[in-house]
Protein backbone atom coordinates (compact mmCIF):
# COMPACT_ATOMS: atom_id res chain seq x y z
CA UNK A 1 0.00 0.00 0.00
CA UNK A 2 2.91 2.37 0.58
CA UNK A 3 4.91 1.58 -2.55
CA UNK A 4 3.25 4.28 -4.61
CA UNK A 5 3.54 6.90 -1.88
CA UNK A 6 7.29 6.29 -1.58
CA UNK A 7 7.81 7.35 -5.21
CA UNK A 8 7.57 11.15 -5.68
CA UNK A 9 6.94 10.70 -9.39
CA UNK A 10 3.95 8.41 -8.85
CA UNK A 11 2.57 10.69 -6.14
CA UNK A 12 2.68 13.66 -8.53
CA UNK A 13 1.26 11.55 -11.37
CA UNK A 14 -1.64 10.36 -9.24
CA UNK A 15 -2.50 13.83 -7.95
CA UNK A 16 -2.50 15.23 -11.48
CA UNK A 17 -4.68 12.33 -12.64
CA UNK A 18 -7.20 12.75 -9.83
CA UNK A 19 -7.41 16.49 -10.51
CA UNK A 20 -7.97 15.70 -14.18
CA UNK A 21 -10.73 13.25 -13.28
CA UNK A 22 -12.36 15.87 -11.04
CA UNK A 23 -12.23 18.52 -13.77
CA UNK A 24 -13.69 16.15 -16.34
CA UNK A 25 -16.47 15.14 -13.95
CA UNK A 26 -17.33 18.80 -13.41
CA UNK A 27 -17.33 19.40 -17.17
CA UNK A 28 -19.62 16.40 -17.68
CA UNK A 29 -22.10 17.75 -15.13
CA UNK A 30 -21.93 21.18 -16.76
CA UNK A 31 -22.57 19.80 -20.25
CA UNK A 32 -25.44 17.66 -19.03
CA UNK A 33 -27.03 20.64 -17.31
CA UNK A 34 -26.67 22.78 -20.44
CA UNK A 35 -28.04 20.19 -22.86
CA UNK A 36 -29.46 17.16 -21.02
CA UNK A 37 -30.90 15.50 -24.14
CA UNK A 38 -28.51 16.68 -26.85
CA UNK A 39 -26.99 13.98 -29.05
CA UNK A 40 -23.63 15.75 -29.28
CA UNK A 41 -23.54 16.31 -25.53
CA UNK A 42 -24.05 12.58 -24.95
CA UNK A 43 -21.11 11.80 -27.25
CA UNK A 44 -18.89 14.22 -25.35
CA UNK A 45 -20.02 12.64 -22.09
CA UNK A 46 -18.96 9.20 -23.32
CA UNK A 47 -15.51 10.39 -24.40
CA UNK A 48 -14.89 12.43 -21.26
CA UNK A 49 -16.22 9.62 -19.08
CA UNK A 50 -13.65 7.23 -20.56
CA UNK A 51 -10.80 9.65 -19.84
CA UNK A 52 -12.08 10.39 -16.32
CA UNK A 53 -12.32 6.66 -15.61
CA UNK A 54 -8.79 6.20 -16.98
CA UNK A 55 -7.36 8.85 -14.66
CA UNK A 56 -9.25 7.58 -11.60
CA UNK A 57 -8.45 3.90 -12.10
CA UNK A 58 -4.81 4.61 -12.90
CA UNK A 59 -4.30 6.75 -9.79
CA UNK A 60 -6.04 4.24 -7.54
CA UNK A 61 -4.04 1.43 -9.12
CA UNK A 62 -0.76 3.19 -8.38
CA UNK A 63 -1.71 3.90 -4.79
CA UNK A 64 -3.08 0.43 -4.05
CA UNK A 65 -0.73 -1.59 -6.21
CA UNK A 66 -3.76 -3.31 -7.78
CA UNK A 67 -2.97 -5.00 -11.08
CA UNK A 68 -6.68 -5.21 -11.94
CA UNK A 69 -7.20 -1.45 -11.63
CA UNK A 70 -4.17 -0.84 -13.80
CA UNK A 71 -5.51 -3.14 -16.51
CA UNK A 72 -8.94 -1.53 -16.37
CA UNK A 73 -7.27 1.86 -16.78
CA UNK A 74 -5.47 0.61 -19.88
CA UNK A 75 -8.78 -0.71 -21.21
CA UNK A 76 -10.27 2.78 -20.87
CA UNK A 77 -7.24 4.22 -22.68
CA UNK A 78 -7.74 1.70 -25.48
CA UNK A 79 -11.40 2.71 -25.82
CA UNK A 80 -10.63 6.44 -25.99
CA UNK A 81 -9.98 6.42 -29.79
CA UNK A 82 -13.48 5.04 -30.24
CA UNK A 83 -14.83 7.87 -28.08
CA UNK A 84 -12.90 10.41 -30.16
CA UNK A 85 -14.42 9.00 -33.34
CA UNK A 86 -17.91 9.17 -31.82
CA UNK A 87 -17.39 12.85 -30.98
CA UNK A 88 -16.06 13.54 -34.48
CA UNK A 89 -19.16 12.00 -36.06
CA UNK A 90 -21.34 14.11 -33.79
CA UNK A 91 -19.50 17.30 -34.72
CA UNK A 92 -19.85 16.52 -38.44
CA UNK A 93 -23.43 15.24 -38.09
CA UNK A 94 -22.58 12.31 -40.35
CA UNK A 95 -21.03 8.85 -40.07
CA UNK A 96 -17.34 8.20 -40.66
CA UNK A 97 -16.37 5.95 -43.60
CA UNK A 98 -17.21 2.34 -42.76
CA UNK A 99 -13.66 0.94 -43.23
CA UNK A 100 -12.21 3.53 -40.88
CA UNK A 101 -14.91 2.96 -38.30
CA UNK A 102 -14.38 -0.81 -38.40
CA UNK A 103 -10.61 -0.36 -38.06
CA UNK A 104 -11.00 1.90 -35.00
CA UNK A 105 -13.52 -0.45 -33.40
CA UNK A 106 -11.36 -3.52 -34.03
CA UNK A 107 -8.21 -1.83 -32.79
CA UNK A 108 -9.90 -0.67 -29.60
CA UNK A 109 -11.32 -4.11 -28.86
CA UNK A 110 -7.98 -5.84 -29.51
CA UNK A 111 -6.12 -3.46 -27.21
CA UNK A 112 -8.80 -3.81 -24.52
CA UNK A 113 -8.51 -7.59 -24.72
CA UNK A 114 -4.71 -7.40 -24.60
CA UNK A 115 -4.79 -5.20 -21.50
CA UNK A 116 -7.32 -7.38 -19.66
CA UNK A 117 -5.46 -10.67 -20.21
CA UNK A 118 -2.12 -9.18 -19.23
CA UNK A 119 -0.38 -8.75 -22.58
CA UNK A 120 0.63 -5.25 -21.45
CA UNK A 121 3.38 -6.63 -19.20
CA UNK A 122 6.12 -5.83 -21.72
CA UNK A 123 5.23 -2.15 -21.14
CA UNK A 124 7.19 -0.57 -24.00
CA UNK A 125 5.61 -2.83 -26.64
CA UNK A 126 2.05 -2.23 -25.44
CA UNK A 127 2.65 1.50 -24.93
CA UNK A 128 4.02 1.78 -28.45
CA UNK A 129 1.00 -0.02 -29.88
CA UNK A 130 -1.45 2.05 -27.82
CA UNK A 131 0.26 5.37 -28.59
CA UNK A 132 0.47 4.56 -32.29
CA UNK A 133 -3.19 3.52 -32.42
CA UNK A 134 -4.31 6.67 -30.61
CA UNK A 135 -2.23 8.92 -32.87
CA UNK A 136 -3.51 7.23 -36.02
CA UNK A 137 -7.10 7.53 -34.82
CA UNK A 138 -6.67 11.20 -33.94
CA UNK A 139 -5.09 11.80 -37.34
CA UNK A 140 -8.05 10.05 -38.98
CA UNK A 141 -10.51 12.17 -36.98
CA UNK A 142 -8.54 15.30 -37.84
CA UNK A 143 -8.69 14.43 -41.53
CA UNK A 144 -12.46 13.97 -41.32
CA UNK A 145 -12.83 17.34 -39.61
CA UNK A 146 -10.53 19.09 -42.07
CA UNK A 147 -12.25 17.63 -45.14
CA UNK A 148 -15.76 18.24 -43.84
CA UNK A 149 -18.51 19.75 -45.95
CA UNK A 150 -18.56 23.24 -44.45
CA UNK A 151 -21.77 24.12 -46.26
CA UNK A 152 -23.62 21.40 -44.33
CA UNK A 153 -22.71 22.99 -40.98
CA UNK A 154 -23.63 26.33 -39.50
CA UNK A 155 -21.06 29.06 -38.94
CA UNK A 156 -20.96 28.35 -35.20
CA UNK A 157 -20.55 24.62 -35.84
CA UNK A 158 -17.64 25.24 -38.22
CA UNK A 159 -16.04 27.49 -35.62
CA UNK A 160 -16.47 24.81 -32.96
CA UNK A 161 -14.81 22.25 -35.24
CA UNK A 162 -11.76 24.46 -35.72
CA UNK A 163 -11.50 25.15 -31.99
CA UNK A 164 -11.78 21.50 -31.07
CA UNK A 165 -9.18 20.50 -33.64
CA UNK A 166 -6.77 23.20 -32.52
CA UNK A 167 -7.20 22.32 -28.85
CA UNK A 168 -6.67 18.62 -29.54
CA UNK A 169 -3.46 19.42 -31.43
CA UNK A 170 -2.17 21.67 -28.65
CA UNK A 171 -2.69 19.10 -25.89
CA UNK A 172 -1.12 16.26 -27.88
CA UNK A 173 2.28 16.68 -26.13
CA UNK A 174 0.53 16.44 -22.75
CA UNK A 175 -1.10 13.16 -23.78
CA UNK A 176 2.18 11.70 -25.07
CA UNK A 177 3.84 12.36 -21.70
CA UNK A 178 1.59 9.66 -20.21
CA UNK A 179 3.57 6.95 -22.03
CA UNK A 180 6.36 6.68 -19.48
CA UNK A 181 7.82 3.57 -21.10
CA UNK A 182 8.36 5.49 -24.33
CA UNK A 183 9.47 8.75 -22.69
CA UNK A 184 11.28 7.72 -19.50
CA UNK A 185 12.85 11.14 -19.02
CA UNK A 186 9.51 12.91 -18.40
CA UNK A 187 9.40 13.75 -14.66
CA UNK A 188 5.58 13.81 -14.43
CA UNK A 189 2.68 12.61 -16.54
CA UNK A 190 0.78 15.61 -17.90
CA UNK A 191 -2.27 13.92 -19.41
CA UNK A 192 -4.47 15.24 -16.61
CA UNK A 193 -3.20 18.78 -17.15
CA UNK A 194 -3.90 18.50 -20.87
CA UNK A 195 -7.45 17.29 -20.24
CA UNK A 196 -8.06 20.15 -17.80
CA UNK A 197 -6.75 22.71 -20.29
CA UNK A 198 -8.88 21.26 -23.08
CA UNK A 199 -12.04 21.29 -20.96
CA UNK A 200 -11.33 24.80 -19.66
CA UNK A 201 -10.81 26.14 -23.19
CA UNK A 202 -13.92 24.44 -24.56
CA UNK A 203 -16.10 25.74 -21.73
CA UNK A 204 -14.92 29.35 -22.23
CA UNK A 205 -15.26 29.21 -26.03
CA UNK A 206 -18.97 30.07 -26.09
CA UNK A 207 -20.63 33.45 -25.86
CA UNK A 208 -19.84 36.81 -27.41
CA UNK A 209 -16.30 37.82 -28.34
CA UNK A 210 -15.78 40.20 -25.37
CA UNK A 211 -16.94 37.54 -22.92
CA UNK A 212 -14.64 34.96 -24.54
CA UNK A 213 -11.69 37.32 -24.25
CA UNK A 214 -12.44 37.96 -20.60
CA UNK A 215 -12.72 34.26 -19.80
CA UNK A 216 -9.56 33.52 -21.79
CA UNK A 217 -7.73 36.19 -19.80
CA UNK A 218 -8.97 34.63 -16.55
CA UNK A 219 -7.80 31.20 -17.69
CA UNK A 220 -4.38 32.61 -18.61
CA UNK A 221 -4.16 34.26 -15.20
CA UNK A 222 -5.01 30.98 -13.48
CA UNK A 223 -2.37 29.09 -15.45
CA UNK A 224 0.31 31.71 -14.80
CA UNK A 225 -0.59 31.94 -11.11
CA UNK A 226 -0.53 28.17 -10.69
CA UNK A 227 2.88 27.86 -12.34
CA UNK A 228 4.26 30.64 -10.16
CA UNK A 229 2.78 28.93 -7.09
CA UNK A 230 4.45 25.65 -8.01
CA UNK A 231 7.77 27.36 -8.63
CA UNK A 232 7.51 29.23 -5.32
CA UNK A 233 6.79 25.96 -3.51
CA UNK A 234 9.93 24.48 -5.06
CA UNK A 235 12.01 27.35 -3.69
CA UNK A 236 11.35 26.27 -0.11
CA UNK A 237 12.75 22.81 -0.88
CA UNK A 238 16.55 22.74 -0.59
CA UNK A 239 18.46 21.48 -3.64
CA UNK A 240 15.27 21.03 -5.67
CA UNK A 241 16.10 19.76 -9.14
CA UNK A 242 14.27 20.26 -12.41
CA UNK A 243 12.19 17.11 -11.93
CA UNK A 244 10.95 18.25 -8.51
CA UNK A 245 10.11 21.74 -9.82
CA UNK A 246 8.24 20.26 -12.79
CA UNK A 247 6.21 17.98 -10.51
CA UNK A 248 5.25 20.81 -8.16
CA UNK A 249 4.26 23.05 -11.07
CA UNK A 250 2.18 20.26 -12.62
CA UNK A 251 0.43 19.50 -9.33
CA UNK A 252 -0.28 23.20 -8.69
CA UNK A 253 -1.57 23.75 -12.22
CA UNK A 254 -3.81 20.68 -12.14
CA UNK A 255 -5.17 21.62 -8.72
CA UNK A 256 -5.90 25.23 -9.63
CA UNK A 257 -7.64 24.30 -12.90
CA UNK A 258 -9.74 21.58 -11.24
CA UNK A 259 -10.76 23.86 -8.37
CA UNK A 260 -11.56 26.69 -10.80
CA UNK A 261 -13.81 24.42 -12.87
CA UNK A 262 -15.59 23.21 -9.73
CA UNK A 263 -16.07 26.74 -8.37
CA UNK A 264 -17.34 28.05 -11.71
CA UNK A 265 -19.79 25.15 -11.98
CA UNK A 266 -21.07 25.65 -8.44
CA UNK A 267 -21.44 29.39 -8.97
CA UNK A 268 -23.41 28.80 -12.16
CA UNK A 269 -25.59 26.24 -10.39
CA UNK A 270 -26.32 28.59 -7.49
CA UNK A 271 -27.18 31.41 -9.89
CA UNK A 272 -29.59 29.12 -11.75
CA UNK A 273 -31.30 28.05 -8.53
CA UNK A 274 -31.69 31.64 -7.32
CA UNK A 275 -33.09 33.61 -10.29
CA UNK A 276 -32.10 37.26 -10.38
CA UNK A 277 -34.22 40.31 -10.85
CA UNK A 278 -33.99 40.16 -14.65
CA UNK A 279 -35.19 36.57 -14.67
CA UNK A 280 -38.10 37.53 -12.43
CA UNK A 281 -39.11 40.35 -14.74
CA UNK A 282 -38.75 38.18 -17.84
CA UNK A 283 -41.13 35.61 -16.36
CA UNK A 284 -43.50 38.17 -14.91
CA UNK A 285 -47.08 38.47 -16.12
CA UNK A 286 -47.45 41.96 -14.67
CA UNK A 287 -48.84 44.44 -17.17
CA UNK A 288 -48.13 47.78 -15.50
CA UNK A 289 -45.15 49.64 -14.10
CA UNK A 290 -46.58 49.58 -10.62
CA UNK A 291 -47.06 45.81 -10.70
CA UNK A 292 -43.51 45.29 -11.94
CA UNK A 293 -42.08 47.52 -9.20
CA UNK A 294 -44.09 45.62 -6.59
CA UNK A 295 -42.66 42.37 -7.92
CA UNK A 296 -39.01 43.44 -7.93
CA UNK A 297 -39.39 44.88 -4.43
CA UNK A 298 -38.84 41.34 -3.14
CA UNK A 299 -35.32 41.35 -4.61
CA UNK A 300 -32.57 42.45 -2.17
CA UNK A 301 -31.43 45.26 -4.47
CA UNK A 302 -34.88 46.86 -4.49
CA UNK A 303 -36.17 46.26 -0.97
CA UNK A 304 -35.38 49.86 0.01
CA UNK A 305 -36.12 51.45 -3.37
CA UNK A 306 -38.06 54.73 -3.31
CA UNK A 307 -40.29 55.86 -6.16
CA UNK A 308 -40.76 59.63 -6.45
CA UNK A 309 -43.18 61.57 -8.63
CA UNK A 310 -43.19 65.30 -9.31
CA UNK A 311 -45.15 66.00 -6.13
CA UNK A 312 -42.46 64.35 -4.01
CA UNK A 313 -39.80 66.19 -6.01
CA UNK A 314 -41.33 69.63 -5.51
CA UNK A 315 -38.50 70.97 -3.31
CA UNK A 316 -35.91 69.92 -5.94
CA UNK A 317 -37.41 72.05 -8.74
CA UNK A 318 -38.91 69.59 -11.24
CA UNK A 319 -38.82 72.34 -13.87
CA UNK A 320 -35.00 72.21 -13.73
CA UNK A 321 -34.74 68.43 -13.43
CA UNK A 322 -37.14 67.62 -16.25
CA UNK A 323 -35.05 68.94 -19.17
CA UNK A 324 -31.81 67.83 -17.53
CA UNK A 325 -32.98 64.21 -17.26
CA UNK A 326 -34.07 64.05 -20.89
CA UNK A 327 -32.50 60.94 -22.49
CA UNK A 328 -30.93 59.96 -19.15
CA UNK A 329 -31.44 56.36 -18.00
CA UNK A 330 -29.41 55.66 -14.87
CA UNK A 331 -27.30 57.99 -12.73
CA UNK A 332 -24.67 56.93 -10.21
CA UNK A 333 -24.35 58.88 -6.96
CA UNK A 334 -20.59 59.19 -7.44
CA UNK A 335 -21.17 61.52 -10.38
CA UNK A 336 -19.45 59.12 -12.76
CA UNK A 337 -20.71 59.69 -16.28
CA UNK A 338 -22.87 62.72 -15.44
CA UNK A 339 -23.21 65.06 -18.44
CA UNK A 340 -23.15 68.21 -16.27
CA UNK A 341 -20.44 69.88 -14.20
CA UNK A 342 -20.83 69.62 -10.40
CA UNK A 343 -21.86 73.27 -10.20
CA UNK A 344 -24.74 72.88 -12.64
CA UNK A 345 -28.11 73.54 -10.92
CA UNK A 346 -29.49 70.19 -12.05
CA UNK A 347 -26.39 68.35 -10.82
CA UNK A 348 -26.59 70.07 -7.43
CA UNK A 349 -30.25 69.16 -7.00
CA UNK A 350 -29.78 65.56 -8.12
CA UNK A 351 -26.80 65.12 -5.78
CA UNK A 352 -28.85 66.51 -2.89
CA UNK A 353 -31.80 64.28 -3.80
CA UNK A 354 -29.69 61.11 -3.85
CA UNK A 355 -27.84 62.07 -0.68
CA UNK A 356 -31.08 62.72 1.23
CA UNK A 357 -32.30 59.20 0.40
CA UNK A 358 -28.85 57.54 0.72
CA UNK A 359 -29.31 56.28 -2.83
CA UNK A 360 -26.49 54.95 -4.96
CA UNK A 361 -28.43 54.94 -8.24
CA UNK A 362 -31.24 56.96 -9.77
CA UNK A 363 -33.41 55.33 -12.44
CA UNK A 364 -35.43 57.63 -14.70
CA UNK A 365 -38.71 55.87 -15.45
CA UNK A 366 -40.56 58.84 -16.93
CA UNK A 367 -39.73 62.40 -18.00
CA UNK A 368 -43.07 64.13 -18.46
CA UNK A 369 -44.12 64.02 -15.73
CA UNK A 370 -41.02 62.94 -13.80
CA UNK A 371 -41.06 59.42 -12.41
CA UNK A 372 -37.86 58.43 -10.59
CA UNK A 373 -36.75 55.32 -8.72
CA UNK A 374 -33.98 55.65 -6.13
CA UNK A 375 -32.03 52.48 -5.36
CA UNK A 376 -29.34 51.77 -2.78
CA UNK A 377 -26.83 49.17 -3.96
CA UNK A 378 -24.31 47.96 -1.34
CA UNK A 379 -20.67 48.47 -2.25
CA UNK A 380 -20.04 44.71 -2.26
CA UNK A 381 -22.76 44.25 -4.89
CA UNK A 382 -21.79 47.15 -7.16
CA UNK A 383 -20.17 45.08 -9.91
CA UNK A 384 -20.56 45.52 -13.71
CA UNK A 385 -23.23 42.82 -13.84
CA UNK A 386 -25.34 44.74 -11.31
CA UNK A 387 -24.90 47.97 -13.26
CA UNK A 388 -26.09 46.22 -16.40
CA UNK A 389 -29.04 44.71 -14.55
CA UNK A 390 -30.09 48.13 -13.26
CA UNK A 391 -29.95 49.60 -16.76
CA UNK A 392 -32.10 46.77 -18.14
CA UNK A 393 -34.58 47.01 -15.25
CA UNK A 394 -34.90 50.72 -15.85
CA UNK A 395 -35.57 50.13 -19.56
CA UNK A 396 -38.26 47.53 -18.82
CA UNK A 397 -39.95 49.75 -16.25
CA UNK A 398 -39.77 52.84 -18.47
CA UNK A 399 -41.52 51.07 -21.35
CA UNK A 400 -44.25 49.59 -19.15
CA UNK A 401 -47.54 51.56 -18.96
CA UNK A 402 -48.16 53.38 -15.71
CA UNK A 403 -51.52 53.26 -13.94
CA UNK A 404 -50.98 56.75 -12.61
CA UNK A 405 -50.55 58.11 -16.14
CA UNK A 406 -53.48 56.21 -17.67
Amino acid sequence: MTGGFANPGLVADSIVDLCGALGLAVAMVTLRRRDPRGALARRFLVAMGLVAALFTLRALGWWSGSVLLGRLALACAALFPLGALIVTEGMLRRHAPRPGKIAVLAGSLLLVLASLIGLDDPGAVYDLALAGFQLLTLAFCGMLLFRRDQASLTASENTSVWRLGLCAFLILPFALSDFRELLPGIPVRLGGVGALLLVSILLVAGGAAPARRQRAAMLSLRVAGALLLGFAAALVTPDAGFAHIARLCAVALAGVLAIALAVDALSSSFDAEAPGVLDSLARSKAGTREALIAQIAAHPLFTSARRLDETALAEYDPAILRPALHSIGVLHASGRGWPWPPTDPAAERLAALMASHAASHLLVLGEAPLDLLLVTVPVVSADPATETALALVRRLLATAPSEARA
